[in-house]
């Protein structure tokens, strides 16, 4: 029987409502409980998590490379079709004239030297991006405060790794990117036979997320109690709700504002509010100094 590994998207439309944090924490409640976790910052252009974990990155575990058009001259006929296919508007051509590739707007699919009758298109390797692996251990941490559960700590050490996705600084479309990190840590969890993966995915509703959620067994959306927080909301439930993919809600920051018009989505959607978060002095404390992992908060 093969192994199963859950895999848990925590996402959200908006940015600044605790993501992040709701990730590490989550994946702190399974690590209590003796699971196996992976954590996969997928939020590429931004990644914090390792921050808020009070790790660093130092060397990469794995550069990502991408193929970008490079025209050959000799062969190209300026027949218009690469202009004509690709979707990202990435390649401009003025009739009768060569075509121009716009780089910071393509993807890197392919399709244009596919079709180019002529084979006119060639590509070049470049790197966009690197992934980072941490093995994380809330060991010293939990003997300060838990002396009296230490062979439970036993059990916990190296049952948690942190992958870190960080795109070339610069790079306009990072769904590659993302997409990359993504295999890399299902073929790690695969490796070391992990219970739970955990993707942080970038806040949104483009294509680095939809990238992250895809194949999520669940999605925790996490909001908060403010008018902009319930319009993202509202977007990435309509986003979830296309993908088919399991949603529940997580409320952060609960006591600070009025929750009425998360409640009346989570109603549109029939989607219950999972969890509610109030405003926590500890939490913060705990943000600010690098030590999430100090802090129980029973989320699943």
């Amino acid at each position: 029987m093969a192994h199963k590994i859950n895999q848990i998207a925590i996402s959200g439309g908006k940015g600044g409502v605790g993501k992040s944090t709701i990730a590490i924490l989550m994946a702190n409640d399974f690590l209590r409980k003796g699971k196996k976790v992976i954590l996969c910052d997928c939020d590429v252009e931004c990644p914090n998590d390792y921050l808020l974990l009070g790790e660093k990155l130092k060397d990469p575990v794995e550069k990502i490379y991408a193929k970008f058009p490079k025209l050959n001259k000799k062969k190209c006929k300026k027949c218009g079709l690469c202009a004509k296919t690709c979707q990202q508007h990435a390649i401009f051509q003025v009739p009768g004239k060569y075509p121009l590739f716009i780089k910071d707007l393509c993807s890197g699919c392919g399709a244009c030297w596919i079709v180019c009758p002529n084979k006119a298109i060639e590509t070049k390797k470049e790197e966009i991006g690197k992934i980072y692996l941490n093995e994380i251990s809330n060991l010293k941490s939990q003997i300060s405060n838990l002396k009296s559960q230490i062979s439970n700590l036993k059990s916990q050490i190296s049952n948690f790794w942190l992958i870190t996705g960080v795109a070339k600084i610069g790079l306009e479309e990072t769904g590659p990117v993302v997409a990359k990190v993504k295999e890399f840590a299902l073929n790690f969890a695969k490796k070391i036979k992990a219970n739970y993966l955990l993707f942080d995915t970038a806040p949104g509703t483009h294509c680095p997320t939809i990238t992250a959620l895809m194949d999520c067994n669940l999605v925790f959306a996490v909001t908060e109690p403010t008018p902009m927080g319930a319009y993202d909301l509202n977007l990435i439930l309509s986003l979830c709700k296309k993908l088919k993919l399991k949603t529940k809600i997580i409320l952060n920051l609960a006591n600070l504002g009025d929750k009425t018009k998360i409640e009346k989505i989570a109603k549109k959607y029939k989607i219950k509010i999972e969890k509610e978060i109030p405003w926590s002095k500890q939490i913060l404390k705990a943000y600010s100094k690098g030590r999430l992992l100090d802090f129980k908060l029973n989320l699943i």
